[in-house]
């Protein structure tokens, strides 16, 4: 007993003198997010390219070039997004989605001759789900991190691609 009455002492020692809550948060301090460095990928192949339904309310059609998904060990699922549009129009950007904090980031935009132009506006954002342009929405909650938490790996994002929708969201 005296030796339990010695710690519990030490305990309420401690917790009076603010060290264990200090300690708490040095280590909250240091253990801030940090994304890794990104690598631009090559650009997408037709033959690598993977649809995904986004709504009813867009004539667009929406690919994710499957080659190119990774997911961090920063835990950001990063890919390249194909838009093409009913009249031809082709849009290439590869971007990141972090599903901790539903915010998506574009990194670049493709160019015609297959290289990569850095995006302007580099920063995280909120994904939202609006009604029409609603892609990023579709991949977080559809594809890339089904109810909230983030695939284990790309071949996990890939496949659920591949089926139309995460085997984690129930319908």
């Amino acid at each position: 007993m005296p030796l339990l009455r010695g710690a519990s002492l030490l305990l309420a020692a401690l917790f009076a003198s603010g060290q264990v809550f200090a300690d708490f948060e040095d280590d909250y301090e240091n253990k801030q997010w940090q994304e890794i460095e990104v690598q631009l990928p090559v650009a997408p192949k037709q033959e690598a390219l993977l649809p995904f339904y986004v709504s009813a309310s867009t004539e667009n059609r929406f690919f994710v070039d499957g080659a190119t998904l990774s997911v961090g060990v920063d835990g950001v699922v990063r890919y390249v997004l194909v838009v093409l549009t009913p009249h031809g129009a082709r849009n290439v950007t590869y971007e990141g989605m972090r599903c901790e904090t539903r915010e998506r980031r574009i990194y670049a935009s493709g160019r015609l001759d297959g290289t990569w132009s850095k995006a302007r506006k580099n920063e995280w954002v909120r994904i939202l789900d609006a009604w029409a342009n609603r892609q990023h929405a579709a991949l977080y909650l559809e594809y890339f991190c089904p109810i909230g938490t983030i695939v284990k790996d790309a071949a996990e994002a890939r496949d659920a691609l591949i089926k139309g929708v995460h085997p984690d969201n129930k319908r």
